[in-house]
């Protein structure tokens, strides 16, 4: 692959519809481009539509289908589907329900989880989606967190039940081929702010112990990817968020911690960084610092050519030595070998 091939490797990208037309600006970002991965939602928040990539079992297996055949069946297929209230695939479009991680957390049988998790994973392979975007491995700190303990995201408080709880979880998927994702570095279960909608500090809550799932489930090998967060700690970083910051992603969670997997970031379309760096900025500091995979929903804003308006001012960054050919390669060799473990 050429350069500009190779960065449209390291993007998952939100879309619009249910189904892959032949002609559509997707098909040649996927066939032509080689973009490395979508990301499925059930609504289209940009345009205040109740439906998007998601109608029914059918209809998504079919699209999935569509979406491999176009990328010549090398395509990461992501959504969130955590369960509880954070769930893609909801029961009024007959899929399965399963309880949040919070309930299964209570329950103290971690084998609620493996079964939950099977649940899931069995649901997602069915229709073609290769990568959750889960678990939430924050630690259940702080009642009055408005993402993740509002909505009931995290395992516990404990970060040795949330460790155990997860790694049920990566077990279950792992069975089935799916991969996984810890998310969210540092910790976002301290913050009293929401990332998808502003600046998040969270410099004085954070604790410590907020690393310890990581640590756990790196050094058990369970760390398929690891999602970066953008919160702002100058604890770690005095000047960038954790996910344009090279101290918390090549410092913390890949020296400290030894993590030599896939570093994936947060939606770079969230208001924690699109309110402080323009788009094109962002994934080229995110690149830089070390991220592999950035996520564009492309669903809080929406732009059916938003692949071709990246791939150039990175490739340019790149031109003008900002940017590494080394550390380009790098993550395409983490995403070619998250792609074998996929297909094999």
């Amino acid at each position: 692959m050429d350069l500009p091939q190779q960065i449209a490797q390291l993007l998952i990208v939100g879309f619009k519809g249910d189904r892959l037309l032949p002609d559509s600006v997707l098909c040649s970002d996927l066939r032509d481009r080689a973009l490395g991965g979508v990301i499925l939602f059930d609504r289209l928040l940009a345009a205040k539509q109740p439906d998007n990539n998601i109608i029914s079992a059918t209809q998504t297996a079919r699209l999935c289908a569509e979406l491999q055949d176009c990328a010549g069946g090398r395509l990461l297929i992501a959504v969130d589907q955590e369960g509880g209230m954070v769930s893609r695939f909801k029961a009024e479009r007959g899929f399965p329900t399963t309880a949040s991680a919070r309930r299964l957390g209570e329950s103290g049988d971690v084998g609620l989880t493996a079964i939950s998790a099977a649940c899931t994973a069995e649901m997602l392979g069915a229709v073609g989606i290769n990568l959750n975007l889960a678990p939430v491995v924050d630690l259940d700190v702080e009642g009055d967190n408005p993402i993740i303990g509002r909505y009931q995201r995290s395992f516990a408080a404990d970060p040795a039940v949330v460790g155990r709880h997860a790694a049920e979880w990566i077990t279950a998927h792992r069975r089935r081929r799916i991969l996984t994702c810890l998310k969210h570095f540092p910790g976002h279960g301290s913050s009293l702010a929401d990332s998808h909608l502003g600046f998040v500090d969270i410099s004085a809550a954070w604790r410590e112990e907020e690393l310890a799932p990581y640590r756990t489930l790196i050094a058990d090998g369970m760390a398929d990817l690891v999602m970066v967060g953008h919160l702002f700690n100058s604890r770690i970083d005095p000047l960038l968020p954790a996910t344009l910051s090279p101290a918390t992603i090549g410092g913390l969670l890949r020296r400290d911690l030894g993590f030599d997997g896939a570093v994936i970031t947060d939606d770079l379309q969230m208001r924690a960084i699109t309110n402080r760096y323009g788009l094109a900025e962002a994934c080229i500091m995110a690149l830089t610092a070390g991220a592999d995979i950035l996520i564009i929903g492309n669903n809080l804003q929406y732009d059916p050519l938003i692949v071709t308006k990246l791939i150039a001012p990175i490739v340019e960054a790149v031109r003008q030595g900002r940017l590494t050919e080394e550390r380009i390669n790098a993550a395409w060799r983490r995403v070619r070998k998250l792609q074998t473990f996929i297909h094999r």
